[in-house]
């Protein structure tokens, strides 16, 4: 029986250990959505596999789908956006980031927007930022509007389809506020 195999874009969301030198990994990829995928040997010594597949890394990955899971095949590397963080607060805001992704996004449902939204928010966390508190939260409200937890009508018109780097720009006390509450408003909604 022949498998096909699916090329895509992913982001390496986390890593479980199975077995002696087996790793399950959680990608949200940008034509599945998030998936776990398994790779066998991928913890030993002479595996080609062991460092490309790294906590929050940008890959481009082949995966076969097969009867009860996904494998994962040859791996391309793009980015590692912790690697790539200029300091500290930029790490954290990749962390929270990926934390969001883990958290919100479930099941093997295609959400090209969101993905593309997500790496291009990622590509603006890793740099130096000014008010990167406001920008950080903007832009989970964003990835949340995406998701289906937070209302378009609520969004403050100024944000509402703004793109990552030009958030900082639109900081106001009232939209700072709107947003905060937004957010709380979406996690404690959510029950995740």
């Amino acid at each position: 029986m022949a498998y096909i195999t699916y090329i895509t874009e992913a982001i390496v969301c986390g890593t479980f250990n199975r077995n002696s030198a087996d790793r399950s990994y959680m990608l949200f990829t940008k034509e599945a959505g998030m998936l776990y995928a398994d790779a066998r040997s991928v913890r030993e010594e002479r595996s080609k596999q062991r460092y490309a597949l790294q906590d929050f890394s940008l890959v481009r990955v082949s995966l076969v789908k097969g009867k009860g899971n996904w494998k994962v095949g040859s791996i391309e590397v793009y980015k590692n956006y912790y690697l790539e963080a200029v300091n500290k607060e930029a790490r954290g805001s990749v962390v929270n980031l990926f934390r969001l992704l883990r958290r919100f996004v479930g099941g093997e449902e295609a959400t090209p927007d969101l993905f593309a939204y997500t790496v291009r928010a990622l590509d603006e966390m890793t740099g130096e930022i000014e008010n990167r508190p406001f920008v950080l939260i903007t832009v989970q409200v964003q990835m949340l509007l995406y998701l289906g937890y937070v209302d378009t009508k609520q969004m403050p018109f100024s944000i509402r389809n703004i793109a990552p780097h030009d958030i900082k720009n639109h900081r106001l006390p009232a939209v700072e506020k709107k947003v905060g509450e937004l957010y709380t408003h979406a996690v404690s909604m959510s029950h995740l």
